[in-house]
């Protein structure tokens, strides 16, 4: 039954997103609230999928810590769900993600077009200079700037290699890092197909203020991360 269901789901989800971005490209020429406006509807509808085609509910916590301006988000990352669902509550994202996806029809458009900020992860400092760039201009933008401290999706219930991208981006911008806890591995597998039956949680955490030494900084955010993650796999 979960392969029928991830089946299904996999057919309606893309059928979906075509309807979506073939169906919205008159919006590249509207301002970027009106295409974030889409993202939202988007995963809206990815999570209504979730919920007719694999039993799946997905529930946001910790509302009162969700930025509405400039602000810098933290997720755990195990699923590509981790991505979209960010679009369906914060109101302005601007994510950071890395170069290959850029190459994706359609998506690549619209996140070019929003100005998403693009990571060589081959060019190592001078990347880690545009980064720092990038993000500057979108907070000047009231944009919340997202992006995911370990890099690469990683297993429940395993303690992510953190990189140290989000490090710069704080000492750099100094501001407060909101911080995103999940069991979405345990729902979603890794690869994105199979999917299992249950409720998925993302839970927005108290956030971090600026000021704060590196390691003390990295010390705290992987402690906070990982604690509520662990918190929120079945027992």
């Amino acid at each position: 039954m979960t392969v029928v269901r991830s089946v299904l789901f996999s057919f309606f989800v893309y059928i979906w997103f075509v309807l979506v971005a073939v169906g919205c490209t008159p919006l590249l020429l509207f301002p970027d609230k009106v295409i974030l406006g889409m993202f939202r509807v988007w995963g809206t509808g990815n999570h209504i999928l979730l919920r007719i085609f694999c039993n799946i509910r997905v529930e946001v916590r910790g509302r009162q810590y969700i930025p509405t301006g400039a602000a810098l988000v933290a997720p755990k990352h195990q699923s590509m769900l981790d991505v979209f669902a960010q679009f369906t509550w914060l109101p302005a994202s601007s994510f950071v993600t890395k170069k290959e996806l850029m190459w994706i029809p359609f998506f690549s458009w619209y996140a070019k077009r929003v100005r998403m900020i693009e990571v060589d992860r081959q060019a190592q400092a001078t990347a880690l200079r545009k980064l720092v760039k990038d993000a500057t201009e979108r907070f000047a933008e009231g944009r919340q700037v997202v992006i995911f401290p370990e890099g690469t999706r990683g297993k429940p219930g395993v303690v992510g290699d953190y990189k140290p991208g989000i490090a710069a981006l704080y000492r750099e911008l100094g501001v407060s890092v909101y911080p995103v806890a999940t069991n979405s591995g345990v729902h979603v597998s890794p690869n994105g197909f199979f999917r299992k039956s249950g409720l998925i949680v993302f839970e927005y955490l108290e956030p971090i203020p600026p000021g704060l030494k590196r390691a003390e900084f990295m010390r705290i955010l992987e402690e906070r991360i990982e604690t509520a993650s662990m918190a929120l796999l079945p027992l």
